[in-house]
């Protein structure tokens, strides 16, 4: 992250773990998650799936404070936590500075919902509720792809969904451009001829 330029770069993804047995003898558990001995057979971290999905996003000034005030926090859990910290680089770790558990990161999610008193909804909805609102600003197809790390046209009609607000817009640019605005409105005790819109041309 650069908060003095405003922006942040996405380099790698994080992955749900990914699990095998670990045990000589049957541990009679039948998902591997679930054996005392398993080991992770996946990173937990690698580059991006994709040369677009590295890319640069920039930071509201709302954010970039909020940020801020994130980051002096945990200087403060770093020296609470002394000798325990680990040093991963990451913007939000737990209080040891290790990547918290995607079940904690899940229902902190939740939690957030619930507190903000919004439908309940998959922490990658909030994606999708992204792209939807990018749309509605009337942001290129290209400046979202690049935002959203898409290499692909398809994945902007995937998750850009149309919305009332978006096509009632459409509705009235179009209005504008077939017929001529409306002059004035007929009387009570008029036929109606008067005011009526004239076709265009």
């Amino acid at each position: 992250m650069d908060l003095d330029g405003g922006f942040l770069v996405v380099r790698r993804s994080r992955h749900r773990p990914q699990y095998a047995h670990g045990c000589v003898d049957p541990c009679g558990r039948k998902a591997a998650g679930y054996c005392p001995q398993r080991r992770r057979t996946n990173p937990e971290l690698s580059t991006t799936k994709s040369r677009a999905g590295r890319r640069a996003v920039g930071l509201p000034e709302q954010l970039v404070d909020l940020l801020r005030a994130h980051l002096k926090a945990q200087e403060g859990e770093r020296a609470a936590a002394g000798k325990r910290w680990e040093e991963n680089g990451l913007v939000f770790a737990d209080e040891h500075g290790r990547s918290p558990s995607h079940r904690r990161d899940w229902a902190e999610w939740k939690a957030l919902l619930a507190e903000a008193k919004v439908r309940d909804g998959r922490l990658h909805d909030a994606r999708h509720t992204a792209a939807t609102v990018l749309l509605i600003l009337g942001v290129p197809e290209r400046a979202v792809m690049g935002l959203m790390g898409w290499s692909t046209t398809a994945m902007a009609a995937r998750y850009q969904h149309m919305v009332d607000a978006v096509r009632t817009d459409i509705a009235k640019q179009v209005d504008g451009l077939i017929w001529k605005p409306e002059t004035g409105r007929p009387d009570d005790d008029d036929d109606g001829a008067a005011g009526k819109a004239v076709r265009a041309g």
